[in-house]
């Protein structure tokens, strides 16, 4: 292994190879997961007696790809009756509710299964059992002091379970399920006897891999096998058909995707349907196995990424306006924003863009056809936002009317009459528990690169090194450079030209969104944090810095788009700002 690499690794608590091999016999055990043999069970007695399963699903990527996955799955065990339902984000609310159980009852269900919620499912699941059905919940959200009164709990965050990796996603929980009910079916002699073959589990590792990266959690040594392995098979040209199409519909390459694809491109298309339709066409785009059809809904899922990503701007531009001239923004440990006409949808998105400007945890807010408030949370490293809430919710019951989530992100709903109200409590609640969080930006370097270590083949080992994510961060390096040349592109990126120190030949680089406010000069010098990367065009395969930062020298006034607000002149009528 090069220094470069070890060094990187090294930053990220690598101690030996063995956390490096990501082949599948390194995953985890299904047999440490509470409750997956009993889970196993009772799956397998119902596909014996040939009664209907049906799945809960969620609206979000992780809740799609673990739905696809069960119902592949499942099939693939010789289930003949599986089916799912999603509920609809703006109508019906999170999760497994009553109304859904009875819908589900009306389909003929006779187990239900729950991916990716279901553990805060009290009065759902209730329901579902009042009308003679069997529940199972598979989740990885952290659970509140009450279970439902499910047949069987798989969540390797409820209290007991022994799993090592808490950071699971919701399609991985699932993938453990399954191959526990493979192991069980081939213990019974059901494959031989039906005349089934078995289903190889690791032909859906590209949907394990998509859902872990777009619902960003941890990527410990057990989600780094995951996305690995998925990767690979997406590589070899044998993942799904809608994977392939979601990544030709986002003009990447499947030959040479990273986990970055998964989570920058195809899992904001697959996420676009919960957001402004219905999650059903994400789903089918992932459960159909014609190419041509995987094609048209890959196409109509990226219509509606474009339609989010415009409904995004407005909102960013709108709440940025509202954050105008606010004084005590920079003390301000946690901000609540709202509109009355924000997108439910897209609040999640809005407060990740936001907390990404303010570098503190952001909840935003939209209302909802009954008139409640819907919130959602992005946080930052040192604030546990699910935990924060679940301390407000205690010490303050009559705000919240429910909330989940993991400690990055979270969700909630409330009266609107009681946000002012909530607001205060939440930021008495960060201020009293929580004291030393990183509120500034804090960008954390892998250190400097010698000129010939910025190279094309840095590059390309640094992207193989991967899979990069969440908690295992895609190198990050800084180093003094002379800007020579510099342009604004896409009316808000920087296209430069660098000096590569010590008369180095030059080196392209491009700023994302960091166009406004600096007024660069050819001959000046800029400290940069920068990853490398790798630039295809017209067949040709360069190095490139990706800036993620850009210090001005002494001489030269520091206004940095990524640090400062833009100023705008107005707040608009109906926004609500604590």
């Amino acid at each position: 292994m090069s220094p470069l690499l070890r060094r990187v690794y090294a930053h990220r608590n690598v101690a030996g190879a063995a956390e490096l091999d990501y082949s599948l016999a390194g995953l985890l055990p299904f047999t440490q997961l509470a409750q997956v043999d009993t889970a196993a069970q009772l799956l397998a007695d119902v596909i014996a007696a040939d009664q209907h399963i049906v799945i809960i699903a969620d609206y979000d990527a992780d809740g799609a790809t673990a739905c696809a996955l069960a119902v592949r799955g499942l099939r693939g065990c010789g289930a003949k009756r599986v089916s799912y339902l999603v509920p609809d984000r703006m109508r019906d609310g999170y999760g497994l509710q009553a109304p859904l159980a009875e819908l589900a009852a009306q389909a003929g269900a006779h187990l239900l299964v729950t991916v990716d919620n279901g553990i805060s499912a009290l009065e759902g699941v209730a329901r579902a059992r009042e009308l003679g059905m069997r529940v199972m919940v598979t989740d990885h959200h952290l659970p509140g002091a009450q279970l439902p009164d499910a047949d069987v709990i798989v969540n390797p965050n409820q209290s007991g379970d022994g799993f090592p990796s808490k950071c699971v996603a919701g399609v991985g929980v699932m993938f453990y399920v399954l191959a526990a009910l493979r192991q069980c079916l081939r213990d019974r002699g059901w494959f031989a006897k039906q005349e089934i073959v078995e289903p190889n589990l690791a032909a859906l590792l590209d949907l394990v891999a998509l859902g872990t990266v777009a619902d960003v959690v941890p990527l410990d040594r057990n989600n780094r096998i995951f996305v690995a392995q998925g990767l690979a098979r997406v590589r070899a040209g044998r993942g799904q058909p809608g994977v392939h199409a979601l990544l030709a519909a986002a003009n990447r390459d499947p030959v040479r995707i990273t986990a970055a694809d998964l989570g920058f491109a195809v899992g904001p298309r697959l996420n676009a349907a919960g957001r402004l339709t219905d999650m059903r066409l994400g789903i089918e785009c992932l459960l159909t196995d014609d190419p041509n059809a995987a094609r048209r809904m890959a196409l109509e899922l990226d219509g509606l990424n474009k339609e989010r990503r415009q409904i995004q701007a407005e909102m960013q531009e709108q709440a940025l306006a509202d954050l105008d001239g606010i004084d005590a923004l920079s003390a301000a440990p946690v901000l609540c924003i709202y509109r009355e006409a924000w997108h439910v949808g897209v609040v999640g998105v809005l407060a990740s863009q936001i907390k990404e400007r303010v570098h503190r945890p952001v909840i935003a807010f939209a209302r909802e056809a009954d008139g409640t408030l819907k919130g959602s949370a992005r946080s930052i490293n040192g604030i546990h936002i699910r935990d924060v809430l679940a301390n407000v919710n205690a010490a303050h019951p009559e705000l919240i009317i429910r909330f989940g989530g993991h400690a990055m992100a979270a969700g909630l709903s409330l009266a609107e009459e009681n946000l002012d109200r909530f607001a205060h409590a939440l930021e008495q609640e960060i201020t009293a528990h929580w004291p030393s969080p990183e509120l500034g930006m804090a960008l954390w370097s892998d250190g400097e690169l010698l000129p010939e270590e910025i190279c094309l083949e840095t590059a390309e080992q640094l992207r193989a090194a991967g899979p990069w994510g969440q908690s295992f961060p895609e190198p990050l390096f800084d180093g003094e450079f002379k800007i020579s040349g510099a342009r604004v592109v896409g009316e808000h990126h920087l296209k430069l030209t660098l000096a590569n120190g010590n008369g180095g030949r030059p080196l392209d680089a491009i700023a994302f969104n960091q166009a406004a406010g600096l007024d660069l000069e050819t001959g000046q010098c800029a400290r940069l944090a920068y990853r490398l990367d790798v630039n295809e065009y017209n067949g040709r395969r360069t190095v490139q810095l990706l800036v993620e930062q850009i210090e001005l020298g002494a001489d030269t006034p520091p206004p940095s788009p990524r640090r400062s607000l833009p100023r705008a002149t107005t707040r608009g009528p109906g926004s609500r700002i604590k």
